[in-house]
């Protein structure tokens, strides 16, 4: 190549590459807010509305999350209102909200535990939780096993007793108790082996999965659970059966136990407690194959531990011990600390009660207990996930029912609804009852109208993760978000949830991947709250509130020693979504739905945007670039159609932004940093009908101000 000539095609480059740019930006792309007074999409108090969530801790942390300075950062970035989760039913435990309380069997401090309604001068600074010990889970978060499998003679799955006529009022063919085993493959059956505990199953069904996926989620309604041969047991003795399934050899991976009549014999506790005798156990479960000189050959590990063969069971009893008490596993936080620390900040709190391990006077109390200290409460979510622990929703229903009466038996003004869902992307479906009805919610809204105990729910909660199985992802990951909030809300609606019950997200982010990187966590941050506040939630609650010491993917990045090191992405994106976009102020904001123009070649929407009115007569519209490569400028038009009539903003125009000019990660390892890591950048800028607004790539703006005739 000759000298030089390397260079000044360089040159030309520049030159073509800068031209190109600027006719991009002369371009009018627009936004396009539909500002009739009639159209308001939601209508919503940022303070009572744009909140965070808090879940239990790791042991030793809340006395230094929860207090000075790391409080003070932490409530730096503007979330508000404050829902208390809770982790313990997920963990399949026991909750002590209170540590002080009564046990059935108050002299072996064993059995029931209902934590003690009165206050008194002693702080619950922390609580606790118990593994159950009768637990069948195989999975689920934490360590815990199933005693199905677990290879303990002594050990038992057992359901749980208030799932029983005795407490249900329904006979127990219409809470139907299962247990499941996955064998891990296809393995050809024809024996099963239980060994039953007391009380056990006097009616039964054993049975197999004909679906290739799994029984729960995509599976659900691709198989159906088909009784083998010779599965149907109607005088059930108990001791160790060993049954025949099958005359040949079925290939099947999933089996299931439905029982449908108990023996009502006392389990090991002993007759003094009526809940020691209601429901079914079983000691161990084995399946595999009966040859014809009767020998059986056990396809099932017996461990106790993980490694085991893994089982589901409908539920689990909540009995326990004192002595199952494990303070490692985390802290719930104490309610007196929770309340008095700061972190609500004097605002109404959304709460939970443990439901699915749990008694009613136990959450009855701990409602009690909160309005005798005249904290203020907003609402009360009832049990955690009952969809995720594939719980069906008419066991769900007489739970709620009994929890309900319990809870305003003694706090009668008390607003209680749930589940809260898993994060999905699209319906939570179940086995079909008889009317062949999959949907989850719809059957549980159907079983409280059955009962004329709609009243009783009186909102919906549900959590979003879009990508909490996923490692990591890709930016064009960002894309589908508003079309995943808005499909999840119809279908909550199509399922029938009543149009006058509000609906939460009450935990959420993007899931995996959403480390201080990159700013895409915050983008997907500012595109969720904007989705779900035009989807008509009533509040959305951020998850991860929490940051730990030594991580630097939480909401604010520590060391060790609890000292700031940084601010990451999602951090300074909610400074503006709740400092800049909203007025952070207890008033109403009128939120409405906004077009846009700005497309791929492909038709990917590149540019979304979120406009309120704001109490203070100021138009806030928040902009998201989710080009990667491209800056991009806008006309923004508030145009309504009831009118005909187009206006703008006019005179000085306040614009805040945050993207990778406020915010460049330094991949070091260990000493990895951000610099910038923030404020976003604010600058004035004049409005008009010709004004051109520029979005710099991958980033947040908000424009605000008033809009002009």
């Amino acid at each position: 190549m000759v000298p030089g000539t390397k260079n000044r095609i360089v040159e030309i480059c520049v030159v073509i590459c800068g031209f190109l740019f600027t006719a991009n930006l002369t371009i009018a792309q627009t936004v396009t807010v539909d500002a009739a007074p009639s159209h308001a999409a939601n209508t919503f108090s940022p303070v009572r509305s744009l909140g965070a969530a808090i879940d239990r801790l790791r042991t030793g942390t809340p006395d230094h999350l929860l207090t000075d300075p790391v409080l003070k950062e932490i409530l730096g970035a503007g979330w508000q209102t404050v829902t208390y989760r809770q982790n313990t039913e997920l963990m399949v435990e026991a909750w002590h909200w209170n540590p002080h309380g009564t046990w059935s069997d108050a002299e072996k401090q064993q059995g029931y535990f209902v934590g003690n309604a009165e206050p008194t001068t002693d702080m619950i600074r922390h609580s606790w939780a118990s593994p159950l010990p009768h637990r069948g889970f195989s999975r689920g978060d934490g360590n815990g096993w199933s005693r199905l499998t677990d290879g303990d003679p002594k050990s038992y799955w057992k359901s749980n007793p208030y799932l029983t006529k005795t407490f249900t009022g329904e006979d127990d063919s219409l809470h139907p108790q299962w247990v499941m085993i996955d064998l891990g493959s296809k393995i050809p059956v024809n024996a099963i082996r239980i060994v039953w505990a007391e009380p056990y199953a006097k009616h039964y069904s054993v049975q197999f999965w004909t679906g290739e996926l799994e029984p729960f989620y995509d599976g659900t309604t691709k198989g159906t659970w088909q009784t083998f041969p010779l599965g149907a047991i109607t005088e059930g003795k108990g001791g160790t059966v060993t049954l025949k399934l099958v005359s040949w050899m079925i290939p099947v991976r999933y089996l299931r136990i439905w029982m449908t009549e108990s023996s009502n014999t006392c389990d090991s506790h002993g007759s003094a407690d009526k809940r020691n005798c209601l429901g079914y156990a079983i000691n161990e479960l084995c399946a595999g194959a009966l040859s014809a000189d009767g020998q059986f050959n056990d396809y099932v590990t017996h461990f106790p531990s993980r490694n085991q063969t893994v089982t589901w069971p409908s539920s689990v009893d909540p009995w326990h011990a004192a002595s199952d008490m494990d303070e490692s596993r985390g802290d719930q936080v104490g309610f007196d600390f929770f309340f008095t620390c700061g972190v609500t900040r004097g605002l109404p709190t959304m709460v939970p009660i443990a439901m699915l391990y749990s008694t009613p006077e136990d959450a009855a109390n701990e409602i009690a207990y909160l309005y005798k200290r005249h904290y203020p409460i907003s609402w009360i979510e009832m049990g955690e996930e009952a969809d995720g622990q594939h719980m069906l929703p008419e066991d769900y229903g007489a739970l709620y029912l009994q929890f309900a009466t319990a809870i305003h038996r003694l706090v009668p003004e008390a607003k209680l609804g749930g589940p809260p869902f898993e994060g999905t992307f699209e319906d939570v479906e179940v086995w079909p009852d008889a009317a062949g009805k999959v949907s989850w919610l719809g059957r549980f809204i159907d079983y409280l109208k059955a009962r004329g105990r709609l009243n009783d729910f009186t909102f919906f909660s549900f959590e979003h993760y879009p990508y909490q199985d996923k490692p990591t992802y890709s930016w064009a990951d960002l894309y589908p978000e508003p079309e995943y909030v808005r499909h999840i809300v119809q279908v909550w609606k199509d399922n029938g949830l009543p149009p006058n019950i509000p609906f939460f997200m009450t935990e959420g982010n993007i899931g995996g991947g959403a480390g201080p990187s990159t700013v895409k966590s915050a983008l997907w941050l500012a595109d969720y709250v904007g989705s779900m506040m035009t989807a008509g939630a009533g509040a959305s609650y951020f998850f991860h509130y929490m940051p730990y010491p030594g991580q630097f993917n939480g909401f604010l990045m520590l060391d060790e020693n609890y000292n700031l090191k940084g601010y990451p992405p999602q951090y300074l994106a909610t400074q503006v979504i709740t400092k800049e976009w909203v007025q952070p102020v207890d008033a109403q904001h009128k939120l409405f739905k906004v077009s846009s123009d700005v497309t791929d070649a492909a038709g990917a929407l590149l540019v979304t945007a979120y406009a309120v009115e704001r109490p203070d007569g100021q138009w806030s519209v928040m902009l998201v670039n989710r080009d990667q490569y491209n800056d991009h400028a806008v006309k923004v038009v508030f145009s309504d159609p009831e009118t005909k009539r187009d206006r703008h903003f006019s005179g000085q125009v306040d614009r805040i932004t945050f993207g990778p000019a406020e915010y460049l990660w330094h991949p070091e390892g260990e000493r990895g940093h951000a610099d910038p890591d923030g404020p976003p950048s604010k600058s004035k800028i004049s409005g008009g009908p010709e004004m051109l607004y520029k979005l710099p790539m991958a980033t947040i703006t908000v424009l605000r101000g008033s809009i002009g005739n």
